[in-house]
């Protein structure tokens, strides 16, 4: 479940009144659910030891879902790992308080510099996805004196997800060496001085609502694992990745139960028993999306013949999903709807100079006047991380709720510190 919900009227964050988070923060705003986060990490975490008797699962959480310092604290609280695609999210995860040894690190395009920095921070494992990335990372680690342990990111050429661009595992991503090249490339990796290959890794895509997908990826990884050992080599670790699904159609008595993560968990187990592998998991919209929102106010009301725009001061660069996905976002008002009430057809725009700056079209909601809130529902994956200043617009602020208590964990930037980023030419100055 998540923990947003109407209370004498009004749409509540655990025991906090939205009203009041907009009036001291102002909007637009990310709220964040601390009881939502543990709850979903708790369950999936749960779901995973359930299938891996005697052995703790490693759970890294994918912070590119949502990489907010009070988010990143609260689940390195609760023992999660963190899975990073660059130095900036290894250095924020170190700061959030994730050891080292609860680090992975992905992507298809890391840099020396980054790899060094991965190296001599000691984390616990990288997972390669190139040949010439091999070949880096094993020249960095003979470098610096480090034997780094690494698995291979392997492209089952199974895809799946909930948009072509979120999809990874097909031989026409990007993502991952090629099947076919795997056995030559671990023979490569045995004799190399500064890599140390521990196993396999897969991720197949994201918002992936059932399990036939995975299960078809992860028999083509059992049986990769038993040929490699066949061959004499050493699979100890088999990462499958994250990319469970969350439901964003969200009704206001929704309970997100276990039975899509015991699915999975079920179909893992059974696909791996037997394997005595270290499991690795990189979750990460399952555990975030539906803890957070985008708290907005109604601009203005901008009548047409055929449509009415309820313009909002949310925008395009603050919540870019719908506009690089067509993605759904349920929308609730913070104030309670009385039983009965008409409902308005509302294209909702933001004030960006982009006809792309839309976030639904032809949406029923109750009629609206300016100074109304309204919250984009299931917004905390995916939205602030993914925010920029686009039309000199600034970042926007978010917010974590633990009970009846909020703190701002990432401030509303000012427009000193936009302007600031900026540097003039000397001839210009």
């Amino acid at each position: 479940m998540h923990h947003f919900a109407y209370r004498d009227g009004a749409l509540f964050a655990e025991d906090v009144d939205l009203r009041e988070i907009a009036e001291k923060v102002g909007t637009p705003v990310y709220v964040y659910s601390s009881a939502t986060i543990e709850r979903h990490y708790r369950l999936y975490e749960q779901a995973m030891a359930s299938i891996t008797p005697g052995r703790k699962p490693h759970v890294f959480y994918a912070m590119k879902a949502n990489s907010n310092l009070g988010v990143l604290k609260t689940l390195a609280a609760l023992g999660a790992g963190a899975d990073t695609v660059s130095e900036g999210e290894i250095r924020k995860a170190l700061a959030a308080g994730f050891p080292p040894e609860r680090i992975v690190f992905s992507g298809v395009g890391k840099s020396e510099g980054e790899l060094a920095f991965a190296v001599e921070a000691g984390i616990y494992q990288v997972n390669i996805e190139s040949e010439s990335e091999l070949d880096l990372l094993s020249r960095v680690g003979e470098r610096l004196g480090r034997r780094q342990e690494a698995v291979f990111r392997v492209n089952p050429d199974i895809g799946a997800g909930g948009h072509a661009k979120i999809t990874t595992g097909s031989s026409a991503n990007k993502f991952g060496v090629s099947f076919e090249d795997v056995h030559r490339l671990y023979a490569r990796a045995a004799n190399m001085a500064g890599v140390r290959i521990m196993g396999l890794a897969v991720h197949i895509g994201s918002q992936i609502r059932e399990t036939g997908a995975f299960e078809a990826a992860y028999a083509k990884m059992r049986d990769l694992v038993l040929a490699l050992r066949e061959e004499g080599h050493r699979v100890d670790r088999l990462d499958l990745g994250g990319g469970l699904g969350i439901p964003y159609e969200v009704p206001r008595d929704f309970d997100h139960g276990p039975g899509l993560i015991e699915a999975y968990a079920g179909m893992v187990g059974k696909l791996t028993a037997g394997l005595d592998v270290e499991l690795g998991f990189e979750p990460g919209r399952l555990i975030v999306g539906n803890a957070g929102i985008l708290l907005t106010r109604v601009l203005h009301l901008n009548p047409r013949p055929t449509k009415q725009f309820l313009v909002v001061d949310a925008a395009m660069n603050d919540l870019m999903r719908p506009a690089m996905y067509e993605a759904y976002h349920e929308i609730w008002p913070v104030a309670e709807p009385a039983p009965g009430t008409a409902a308005v057809a509302y294209d909702v725009v933001g004030p960006i100079c982009e006809s792309g700056d839309t976030f639904t079209t032809g949406r029923e909601l109750p009629q609206q006047k300016p100074g109304d809130l309204i919250a984009f529902m299931t917004a905390g994956a995916y939205g602030a991380s993914m925010s920029s200043t686009y039309n000199q617009r600034l970042l926007v602020a978010e917010v974590l709720v633990k009970g009846d208590q909020f703190a701002v964990t990432r401030p509303r930037q000012s427009y000193e510190e936009l302007i600031g980023t900026d540097r003039s030419p000397p001839w210009l100055s």
